[in-house]
C-alpha cells in the first residue's frame, strides 16, 4: 500500500519544499496541515510548483489551528499515517521579541497537539524540525554536535528548545519513534520577504540601503551557514528511510541529526554575492543589532559528521543554490515573492 506522510506547516517556506520533494521522489500520499497564517501566502507556494497540479490527487490540505487538539472528524478524514514531519512553528526572531508570550505559547501548544495526535495514530517515525539557534552563539571554530547543551538566547530559540524537550519526554514516556533535526540557515525559492536573501534582492533592486547585522562596534558582519531547502528535504527522506536511531534518554546525541551547510559566509559577503548575480551595486550599512534586537547572536555553528557518516550526501552546493535562487526570484512571474 502507498505510504502516507503528514507535513505540518506544508504551506510554509521549508515545508512546501518538503511537499515538492516528496511529490517528485516518492509515490506517497501527502497530508498538509497548515493554518495559513501571514507566512503561508495562502496556497500560493503549492500552486507555484510545477509538479503540484499533476499530482493533486496525492495531496490533501487541511487548515486546523494546531494550538487546539486534532478533532475526531479530522483524524478520521486523514486516516492511518506512516510518517509525520512537524515544520509548523512561528520562526521569525524579531516577532518573538516583540510578542514573546503568544509566540512561545503557539510553538509549545502545537507541539503538544501533534505529539498527542501521534500517540493515537502511532506513526513509524515522527520528525521534529528544529534549528541551530537552540545552542546559541557559537564561538569561531566551534560547531555544536548533536545532543550538546542548549542555551537559547531569544524567545524563538527558547520555544524551539522547549519543543525538543517535550519530544524527548514523549519519546521516553510513551515510546514514540521521534527524531529531531537541527539545521543551518536555509535559502530557496518562495521564501518570505522578511528573510535575509529576499530582503537583499529587494533592497538591491530598489537601490536602497541594506542594514546588515554586525558585532557591537560595527566593524565585522555576522556570519551564517546557508543551505538550500532541497537539501533539507533530501536529508529528511534519508532520515526516514535509511536510519533506525531513536531518541535515547541516556544519550542526548541519539535520535538527533544536524542538517548542515559546510559554507560559512558573513552576511556582507552574502549580500555582495547576491548583488553581483543581480548585476547592481550593493548599498549597505553595518548595524549593531544588539541595540534593536536584544539577544542577537552573530554566529551559529553545527557539526554535520554524524549524518555524513550515516551515508548522506547533499545534492545541491551553496554557490549553485544561491545563483539559481536569485535568478528564479528575478523572473517577472516570481517577483511577487518579494512583496
Amino acid at each position: 500500500m502507498t505510504k502516507k506522510i503528514i507535513i505540518t506547516g506544508g504551506e510554509g517556506f521549508v515545508g512546501s519544499h518538503a511537499v515538492e520533494h516528496f511529490l517528485k521522489n516518492t509515490d506517497w500520499d501527502i497530508v498538509v496541515l497548515d493554518k495559513l497564517n501571514y507566512a503561508s501566502s495562502g496556497l500560493d507556494r503549492l500552486r507555484d510548483m510545477e509538479c503540484f497540479e499533476a499530482n493533486r490527487n496525492r495531496v490533501k490540505i487541511f487548515t486546523p489551528e494546531l494550538q487546539e487538539p486534532i478533532t475526531v472528524g479530522l483524524a478520521a478524514e486523514i486516516g492511518a499515517v506512516d510518517y509525520i514531519i512537524n515544520f509548523a512553528s512561528e520562526s521569525h526572531v524579531d516577532r518573538s521579541i516583540a510578542d514573546p508570550v503568544n509566540f512561545i505559547k503557539n510553538n509549545v501548544n502545537l507541539m503538544l497537539t501533534m505529539l498527542e495526535y501521534a500517540r493515537i495514530v502511532n506513526p513509524k517515525k515522527f520528525i521534529q524540525f528544529s534549528t541551530d539557534e537552540v545552542y546559541s552563539e557559537a564561538p569561531i571554530g566551534i560547531n555544536y554536535k548533536e545532543g550538546e547543551r542548549h542555551n537559547p538566547g531569544n524567545p524563538y530559540s527558547a520555544s524551539k528548545s522547549a519543543q525538543e524537550m517535550i519530544c524527548r519526554a514523549y519519546s521516553n514516556t510513551y515510546g514514540l519513534p521521534i527524531n529531531i533535526t537541527n539545521s543551518s540557515n536555509i535559502i530557496g525559492e518562495r521564501q518570505h520577504s522578511e528573510k535575509f536573501l529576499p530582503l537583499c534582492i529587494k533592497k538591491t533592486l530598489n537601490g536602497e540601503i541594506l542594514k546588515i547585522h554586525s558585532n557591537p562596534d560595527q566593524t565585522k558582519a555576522g556570519s551564517r551557514f546557508y543551505l538550500h531547502a532541497r537539501n533539507i528535504a533530501q536529508a529528511l527522506q534519508f532520515i526516514i528511510e535509511k536510519t533506525d536511531e531513536k531518541i535515547d534518554k541516556l544519550d542526548a546525541s541519539k535520535g538527533c541529526w544536524n542538517i548542515i551547510s559546510n559554507d560559512e559566509i558573513d552576511n556582507l559577503t552574502m549580500a555582495q554575492k547576491i548583488a553581483k548575480i543581480i548585476g547592481k551595486e550593493l548599498k549597505y550599512e553595518l548595524i549593531n543589532f544588539h541595540s534593536s534586537r536584544p539577544g542577537h547572536e552573530t554566529r551559529y555553528g553545527l557539526d554535520g559528521d554524524k549524518l555524513k557518516k550515516a551515508g548522506f550526501n547533499y545534492p545541491v552546493n551553496f554557490e549553485e543554490s544561491l545563483k539559481k535562487t536569485v535568478e528564479w526570484t528575478l523572473k517577472p512571474e516570481n517577483k511577487k515573492w518579494l512583496q
